[in-house]
Protein backbone atom coordinates (compact mmCIF):
# COMPACT_ATOMS: atom_id res chain seq x y z
CA UNK A 1 0.00 0.00 0.00
CA UNK A 2 0.99 3.79 -0.75
CA UNK A 3 2.03 6.15 1.67
CA UNK A 4 -1.23 8.18 0.22
CA UNK A 5 -3.09 5.07 0.06
CA UNK A 6 -2.61 5.08 3.97
CA UNK A 7 -3.40 8.24 4.80
CA UNK A 8 -6.48 7.87 3.28
CA UNK A 9 -7.28 5.30 4.55
CA UNK A 10 -6.20 6.42 8.24
CA UNK A 11 -8.25 9.65 7.37
CA UNK A 12 -11.52 7.62 6.12
CA UNK A 13 -11.54 5.03 9.30
CA UNK A 14 -11.17 8.12 11.60
CA UNK A 15 -13.54 10.47 9.90
CA UNK A 16 -16.48 7.46 9.74
CA UNK A 17 -15.55 6.62 14.03
CA UNK A 18 -16.04 10.59 14.46
CA UNK A 19 -19.22 10.75 12.71
CA UNK A 20 -20.47 7.40 14.02
CA UNK A 21 -20.38 8.15 17.63
CA UNK A 22 -21.28 11.72 17.00
CA UNK A 23 -25.26 10.92 15.86
CA UNK A 24 -24.88 7.36 18.37
CA UNK A 25 -24.95 10.78 21.20
CA UNK A 26 -28.39 10.72 22.88
CA UNK A 27 -28.66 14.45 22.20
CA UNK A 28 -27.32 14.68 18.28
CA UNK A 29 -29.82 11.24 17.49
CA UNK A 30 -32.85 13.35 19.43
CA UNK A 31 -32.35 16.95 17.88
CA UNK A 32 -30.78 16.07 14.39
CA UNK A 33 -31.37 12.43 13.52
CA UNK A 34 -35.32 11.66 14.30
CA UNK A 35 -36.01 15.02 13.59
CA UNK A 36 -34.13 14.78 10.16
CA UNK A 37 -36.28 11.31 9.88
CA UNK A 38 -39.37 12.77 10.32
CA UNK A 39 -38.85 15.14 8.06
CA UNK A 40 -38.16 12.17 5.42
CA UNK A 41 -41.21 10.32 7.16
CA UNK A 42 -43.19 13.96 6.13
CA UNK A 43 -41.80 13.87 2.85
CA UNK A 44 -42.37 10.18 1.86
CA UNK A 45 -46.04 10.45 2.72
CA UNK A 46 -46.87 13.14 0.43
CA UNK A 47 -44.99 11.63 -2.24
CA UNK A 48 -47.40 8.16 -1.28
CA UNK A 49 -50.34 10.39 -1.39
CA UNK A 50 -49.53 11.79 -4.85
CA UNK A 51 -49.39 7.94 -6.18
CA UNK A 52 -52.69 7.81 -4.59
CA UNK A 53 -51.70 5.87 -1.51
CA UNK A 54 -53.75 6.37 1.69
CA UNK A 55 -51.19 7.49 3.89
CA UNK A 56 -50.51 9.57 7.31
CA UNK A 57 -47.14 10.28 8.99
CA UNK A 58 -47.10 10.54 12.94
CA UNK A 59 -43.51 11.24 14.03
CA UNK A 60 -40.93 8.54 12.29
CA UNK A 61 -44.28 6.53 11.37
CA UNK A 62 -45.79 6.44 8.10
CA UNK A 63 -49.46 4.19 8.07
CA UNK A 64 -52.11 3.44 6.52
CA UNK A 65 -55.06 0.87 6.98
CA UNK A 66 -53.20 -1.62 5.48
CA UNK A 67 -49.69 -1.70 6.60
CA UNK A 68 -47.42 0.87 8.80
CA UNK A 69 -43.51 1.40 9.13
CA UNK A 70 -41.93 3.21 11.35
CA UNK A 71 -38.67 4.53 9.92
CA UNK A 72 -35.13 3.80 12.18
CA UNK A 73 -31.85 4.57 12.31
CA UNK A 74 -30.65 2.47 9.12
CA UNK A 75 -33.32 3.33 7.15
CA UNK A 76 -32.88 6.97 6.81
CA UNK A 77 -30.20 7.23 4.59
CA UNK A 78 -27.53 8.59 7.05
CA UNK A 79 -25.37 5.73 7.32
CA UNK A 80 -25.02 5.92 3.55
CA UNK A 81 -24.22 9.82 3.55
CA UNK A 82 -21.57 9.24 6.56
CA UNK A 83 -19.76 6.70 4.42
CA UNK A 84 -19.79 9.28 1.85
CA UNK A 85 -19.13 12.07 3.57
CA UNK A 86 -16.07 10.49 5.30
CA UNK A 87 -14.64 8.88 1.98
CA UNK A 88 -14.75 12.00 0.24
CA UNK A 89 -13.32 14.42 3.26
CA UNK A 90 -10.18 12.14 3.66
CA UNK A 91 -9.56 12.42 0.13
CA UNK A 92 -6.87 14.45 -1.47
CA UNK A 93 -9.36 17.13 -3.07
CA UNK A 94 -9.82 21.02 -2.54
CA UNK A 95 -12.43 22.75 -0.53
CA UNK A 96 -14.64 22.92 -3.52
CA UNK A 97 -14.55 19.80 -5.00
CA UNK A 98 -15.19 18.56 -1.46
CA UNK A 99 -18.08 20.84 -0.86
CA UNK A 100 -19.65 20.17 -4.40
CA UNK A 101 -18.94 16.17 -4.11
CA UNK A 102 -20.87 16.17 -0.63
CA UNK A 103 -23.94 18.64 -1.38
CA UNK A 104 -24.86 16.69 -4.59
CA UNK A 105 -23.48 13.16 -3.77
CA UNK A 106 -25.90 13.82 -0.18
CA UNK A 107 -28.75 15.22 -2.01
CA UNK A 108 -28.62 12.24 -4.59
CA UNK A 109 -28.43 9.37 -1.61
CA UNK A 110 -31.44 11.36 0.05
CA UNK A 111 -33.34 11.80 -3.34
CA UNK A 112 -32.84 7.31 -4.06
CA UNK A 113 -34.12 7.07 0.44
CA UNK A 114 -36.87 8.89 -0.27
CA UNK A 115 -37.74 6.69 -3.17
CA UNK A 116 -36.54 3.91 -1.18
CA UNK A 117 -39.00 4.82 1.98
CA UNK A 118 -42.11 5.01 -0.54
CA UNK A 119 -41.98 1.86 -2.63
CA UNK A 120 -40.92 -0.52 0.59
CA UNK A 121 -44.63 1.45 2.08
CA UNK A 122 -45.34 0.62 -1.08
CA UNK A 123 -44.81 -3.05 -1.48
CA UNK A 124 -46.01 -3.38 2.24
CA UNK A 125 -49.14 -2.22 1.43
CA UNK A 126 -49.35 -4.31 -1.80
CA UNK A 127 -46.99 -7.33 -1.70
CA UNK A 128 -45.73 -7.67 2.18
CA UNK A 129 -44.55 -11.46 0.81
CA UNK A 130 -41.43 -9.57 -0.60
CA UNK A 131 -41.20 -6.62 1.94
CA UNK A 132 -38.37 -7.72 3.89
CA UNK A 133 -36.31 -8.82 1.69
CA UNK A 134 -36.45 -5.55 -0.18
CA UNK A 135 -35.83 -3.67 3.43
CA UNK A 136 -32.79 -5.48 4.65
CA UNK A 137 -30.94 -7.23 1.50
CA UNK A 138 -31.90 -4.99 -1.80
CA UNK A 139 -32.50 -1.29 -0.71
CA UNK A 140 -29.74 -1.50 2.12
CA UNK A 141 -27.03 -3.06 -0.22
CA UNK A 142 -27.92 -0.77 -3.12
CA UNK A 143 -27.91 2.62 -0.72
CA UNK A 144 -24.39 1.75 0.33
CA UNK A 145 -23.12 0.69 -3.34
CA UNK A 146 -24.81 3.70 -4.45
CA UNK A 147 -22.65 6.08 -1.76
CA UNK A 148 -19.60 3.54 -2.85
CA UNK A 149 -20.52 4.76 -6.61
CA UNK A 150 -20.98 8.34 -5.91
CA UNK A 151 -17.49 8.53 -4.39
CA UNK A 152 -15.39 6.74 -6.90
CA UNK A 153 -17.10 9.09 -9.76
CA UNK A 154 -16.24 11.98 -7.65
CA UNK A 155 -12.76 10.78 -7.11
CA UNK A 156 -12.23 10.40 -10.48
CA UNK A 157 -13.36 13.97 -11.00
CA UNK A 158 -11.67 15.82 -7.74
CA UNK A 159 -8.46 13.53 -8.66
CA UNK A 160 -8.38 13.39 -12.28
CA UNK A 161 -7.66 9.83 -11.47
CA UNK A 162 -9.01 7.15 -9.68
CA UNK A 163 -9.13 6.81 -5.54
CA UNK A 164 -6.29 8.29 -3.32
CA UNK A 165 -4.11 8.13 -6.64
CA UNK A 166 -4.03 11.99 -7.03
CA UNK A 167 -2.73 14.53 -4.91
CA UNK A 168 -1.58 13.70 -1.19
Amino acid sequence: MQPAQKKFLIRFVIALGVFYLLVAIQPVNDRVVVPFTGLLVRISTALLAAIGENAQSAGTVIQSPAFAVDVKNGCNGIEAALLLVSAMLAFPATGKQRALGIAGGLAVIQAVNLFRIVSLFWLGVHHRNVFELFHAAIWQTALILLAVGIFLAWSRFAGGGGPVEARA
